[in-house]
C-alpha cells in the first residue's frame, strides 16, 4: 500500500512540472548527469522507496562494469570493489560539482593493476590520461575520464621499430630508459655475439635506415650467412668467402690455418716469447722468403745502442737475456761481482733499474763507483770535507746500513762521555727548526751544555751570562751532584748538616717558569729562622 502511494505522488509530480519537481529535489545534478533531470528520470537512479543503488549506476557505467566483472581496474580493486558508487560519487551539488575527486599525490595507482616505475612514476596524470590513447570510442566520449587506456607501450608510446620488432617492449627495454635494450639477449637470436663481436656498438651493425618516412635502426633481415656483408675481404677472394676456415670470432688477426704449422722443422725454434709473436712482425712480405735469423740483432734494435760493443761489434742479446722476455736478465750477482763495483750489503737487494735506468734508457758504463755519483751528499756544507776527504761516505757509513754510524768523534774537540756515548747522532746534530723542517748541525756546533740541554736552574749559576753544568753534574748520570755547599758562601756546618736540601731550596714560580731556587741575596739567620718569644723567655 505504501509503495503504491509513492508512485502516486511521483505520478503527480510529474504532472505538477519542474516548480513542484524544484521543491522537493536535493539540488541539481552534475554537468555528466545534467540529462537526468526531472522526476520522470529518478527511478533511473534512484530505487522506489530506497537510495541510489550500485546496479543502477553500473547499468549505465557500463565500461566498469565490464572492469569489475573482468576483475580489472581501480574498480575491481579490494578497496572499492564491493562498495555502492555513492560513497564516492555523490550527487545533487549541483551542476559544477565534481562526481570523481581524489588526491592524485596520494593515489596508489597499483591498485589499479598497472604499477608505475621508472620513468612512469615521475610523469603528470595528464600526460597518459589522454583522450587520443583511449580505443574505445564510447569512453573517448566521457569528459575527465580515467578509463579506457590499455597497458599496452605502444598505446601511448610510437612504434620506433615500425611493426619490425615485436610489441611487447618490456621485452628489450625497462621503464627507466627506452635507450638501453637491458633486457635484450643477443645469444637467443640466431646470431650469438662471439668474441670481438661482444664488443662492437649496436649501431655498428644494425643501421638506421628510413621507414615511412622516419628514422629506425635495422634489426630484422640482416645478411650474416657469412662475415663479408660487414668486414672487406682483405684477401679479395683468393681464398673464397669462408673466412671462418682461416679465422675466429675472437680475432682476424690470429691465423687458425697457420696453427697446424710446425715452425720446428725450419732452422729456428719458436722458443718462448716467439711462440705468440705474430707471423707477420718477422715475415713482413711474404711467409715463405727466407730470414737472417742466426743473431738477435737480426731482428730486434741493439737497445743499449752498442754500449758493450768491442771493436764496434756488440755481443749477442743472449749472454743476459733469454727468449722468455728481456726481462729478467740472467746476468748473475756473481758476473756483476766480476765488475770494477762489487755488489754487498744493501746494494745486494737493489733493484737493477735503481741505478741502471735512471732515466728514459738503461745505462751500464762509466756511471762511476764512489757513493756521491749515486747517492746526495747530505752533509755537504755541514760537515767540513777533513772529516770525510774526497767525499768518502764510508768514512762513517757502510753498505748494510746508512743508519749505522761509525765515527769516531774523539777526533773532534768534544769528546764523547757518559750519557753522550750512547745517544744517536740524530739526537744532537738534527733538530727541527719552527716549521718544522728537519735540519743538520755539525760545523760550528757549541759545546756548551745548553746548547742542547734546557738550563732548569734559569741561570742562577751562570758566570758572564754562561752556565757550566759540568761544575756539579756528570756525564754519567744528571741526577747526581757534585756540588760541594762548602765552596759556597754558606758553609754547612752544626745542625745545618743534617738539613735536607729542599727544606731550604724550595720551588718557586715567576715569569721565568717553575724552579728551585738555590741562589739568596742574603744569607742571614734571620731570612730562615723567625724569632720565637716563647723560647727567648
Amino acid at each position: 500500500m505504501i509503495l503504491i502511494k509513492k508512485i502516486t505522488i511521483l505520478i503527480l509530480l510529474s504532472i505538477c512540472g519542474l516548480n513542484i519537481y524544484s521543491q522537493i529535489s536535493p539540488g541539481e545534478l552534475s554537468k555528466a548527469h545534467a540529462d537526468l533531470e526531472g522526476v520522470s528520470n529518478c527511478t533511473k537512479c534512484h530505487a522506489v522507496g530506497n537510495r541510489v543503488t550500485r546496479e543502477k549506476c553500473l547499468d549505465c557505467h557500463k565500461e566498469i562494469k565490464a572492469n569489475i566483472a573482468a576483475k580489472k581496474g581501480y574498480h575491481a580493486s579490494a578497496e572499492v570493489g564491493n562498495k555502492d558508487c555513492a560513497v564516492c560519487h555523490n550527487e545533487h551539488h549541483g551542476r559544477n560539482f565534481q562526481v570523481v575527486r581524489f588526491d592524485k599525490k596520494s593515489f596508489d595507482h597499483k591498485k589499479t593493476g598497472f604499477d608505475l616505475k621508472g620513468e612512469h612514476a615521475k610523469q603528470d596524470c595528464k600526460e597518459c590520461h589522454k583522450t587520443a590513447f583511449i580505443k574505445n570510442s564510447e569512453i573517448r566520449k566521457k569528459l575527465n575520464t580515467y578509463l579506457g587506456l590499455s597497458q599496452e607501450c605502444l598505446t601511448c608510446h610510437a612504434d620506433y621499430h615500425q611493426g619490425k620488432l615485436s610489441s611487447k617492449c618490456t621485452n628489450c627495454h625497462n621503464f627507466n630508459s627506452f635507450k638501453n635494450a637491458t633486457g635484450f639477449d643477443h645469444s637467443k637470436t640466431r646470431f650469438p655475439l662471439l668474441g670481438e663481436h661482444r664488443k662492437v656498438e649496436c649501431i655498428k651493425c644494425h643501421k638506421t635506415e628510413i621507414i615511412n618516412g622516419k628514422t629506425a635502426q635495422k634489426f630484422t633481415n640482416l645478411n650474416f650467412a657469412n662475415c663479408t656483408p660487414c668486414h672487406k675481404d682483405v684477401h679479395n677472394n683468393k681464398f673464397g668467402q669462408n673466412c671462418k676456415q682461416c679465422h675466429t670470432e675472437e680475432s682476424f688477426h690470429f691465423n687458425k690455418g697457420m696453427k697446424a704449422f710446425d715452425h720446428d722443422k725450419t732452422d729456428f725454434k719458436l722458443v718462448g716469447k716467439h711462440k705468440i709473436v705474430d707471423c707477420k712482425i718477422c715475415h713482413k712480405t711474404t711467409l715463405t722468403a727466407p730470414l737472417k735469423h742466426s743473431r738477435c740483432s737480426d731482428c730486434h734494435l741493439d737497445y743499449h745502442k752498442k754500449e758493450f760493443a768491442s771493436n764496434g761489434i756488440s755481443p749477442d742479446c743472449n749472454i743476459c737475456h733469454t727468449n722468455d722476455g728481456f726481462t729478467p736478465s740472467t746476468f748473475t750477482i756473481e758476473k756483476h761481482n766480476s765488475t770494477k763495483f762489487k755488489l754487498e750489503g744493501a746494494h745486494l737487494a737493489t733493484s737493477c733499474t735503481a741505478c741502471h735506468k735512471k732515466q728514459k734508457d738503461w745505462t751500464f758504463r762509466n756511471m762511476g763507483s764512489r757513493c756521491v755519483d749515486c747517492h746526495k751528499n747530505e752533509h755537504k756544507g755541514f760537515i767540513p770535507e777533513k772529516y770525510y776527504p774526497n767525499e768518502n761516505c764510508v768514512v762513517c757509513h757502510n753498505e748494510i746500513s746508512w743508519k749505522k754510524v761509525n765515527f769516531d768523534h774523539n777526533k773532534t774537540k768534544f769528546k764523547l762521555q757518559g750519557v753522550h756515548a750512547k745517544q744517536n747522532c740524530s739526537a744532537c746534530h738534527y733538530r727541527r727548526n719552527e716549521y718544522g723542517i728537519k735540519t743538520q748541525q755539525f760545523a760550528g756546533k757549541s759545546q756548551e751544555c745548553s746548547s742542547c740541554h734546557i738550563d732548569s736552574h734559569y741561570g742562577q749559576f751562570a758566570i758572564n751570562g754562561k752556565t757550566n753544568c759540568t761544575r756539579c753534574h756528570g756525564f754519567d748520570d744528571w741526577h747526581k751532584s757534585t756540588f760541594d755547599h762548602n765552596t759556597s758562601r754558606f758553609k754547612l756546618d752544626g745542625k745545618h748538616k743534617d738539613v735536607k736540601c729542599d727544606e731550604c731550596h724550595k720551588p718557586i714560580m715567576n715569569e721565568k717558569g717553575r724552579y728551585i731556587k738555590y741562589k739568596f741575596n742574603d744569607i742571614a739567620c734571620a731570612v730562615c729562622h723567625k724569632s720565637n718569644p716563647e723560647k727567648q723567655n
